[in-house]
């Protein structure tokens, strides 16, 4: 089955260069029309120039493909709107979102400002809450999207130095999660893309022979699974190196206990049957939990109904 994207739209943030620009000329090559976004500032966030992303939009053209060079500050709601606006007054739809920028201030949280602490959240979390509040009610009204998250195994596992940059990227799973359950009846499907590759973010990080090895290319392969029509909905997908697998946020069984044993010292000495992996499963929505606290709770109870 091939995976193409013609008559499609795509809007591609942090475009200008790495991931991004990888991103923005896979959709290009198999059919979409791109809004290839990018400020053009340093890996911290500063400056800003937008040549970038009219270089990535000229080489998709120079291809036989449909592009805009985008300079919109995606934690700027105003300019987003605009960014959005353009893309529907030139081609009608916006199909795609992909929530790529982003900015590191890498620093242990005793030596962090705080400044740089709300200034990654404000790229990667608000950043993307403005992109995808721009498109959602386009993509209600034609009942078709699909969103990409970007996370990180910062995130999901933790990364000294990234605590502002781990919360961000954590906090977009969690976004994710909920967009899933307020899309689907409108068609549209929201997934987080997990990447590691060698790019100017992880440059001078890495192992010069390994980071020859975390090609974008191999990444945006992934990223193309989650923007396609037969795209999976609600899945953490990993890609590195050529490896792609799946994360997952599981919940233990756990235990239950009567109203006269609920206390810290009952709970501190079952804490091994609490972390029990036996019988642990995916939840898929908030009420699950409850519902299963309150089923054991009213099973034990002799409760019924």
């Amino acid at each position: 089955m091939s995976i193409r994207f013609d008559d499609r739209v795509a809007i591609v943030t942090g475009a200008g260069t790495g991931l991004g620009r990888s991103h923005a000329l896979a959709l290009a090559a198999r059919g979409a029309k791109v809004v290839v976004n990018d400020l053009g500032a340093a890996r911290d966030g500063t400056g800003g120039v937008s040549d970038a992303a009219e270089a990535v939009a000229a080489e998709i053209l120079a291809a036989g493909g449909e592009a805009i060079a985008d300079g919109a500050n995606v934690a700027k709601f105003d300019e987003v709107q605009a960014m959005v606006r353009t893309a529907m007054e030139a081609w009608g739809r916006v199909d795609i979102l992909v929530n790529n920028a982003g900015i590191l201030r890498d620093k242990s949280l005793s030596n962090m400002a705080l400044e740089d602490f709300q200034a990654v959240i404000n790229v990667h979390v608000n950043g993307s809450v403005n992109c995808t509040k721009a498109v959602w009610d386009i993509m209600r009204a034609q009942t078709y999207g699909r969103i990409v998250m970007t996370t990180s195994s910062s995130g999901l596992y933790g990364n000294f130095g990234q605590s502002n940059y781990g919360a961000a990227k954590m906090a977009l799973v969690g976004l994710m999660n909920t967009l899933v359950l307020e899309g689907h009846k409108y068609g549209i499907r929201v997934n987080s893309l997990a990447p590691t590759a060698g790019t100017r973010m992880t440059e001078g990080l890495i192992d010069p022979k390994v980071f020859a090895l975390m090609t974008p290319e191999s990444v945006s392969a992934g990223l193309l699974v989650l923007c396609a029509e037969d795209s999976p909905n609600r899945l953490i997908l990993c890609c590195g190196a050529g490896a792609y697998a799946a994360a997952h946020v599981y919940e233990t069984d756990g235990i239950y206990l009567s109203p006269a044993d609920q206390t810290p010292e009952n709970v501190m000495a079952q804490l091994e049957r609490v972390n029990g992996r036996s019988g642990e499963r995916e939840l898929t929505a908030g009420f699950m939990q409850t519902e299963k606290f309150v089923g054991k709770a009213a099973k034990a109870l002799g409760i019924s109904g």
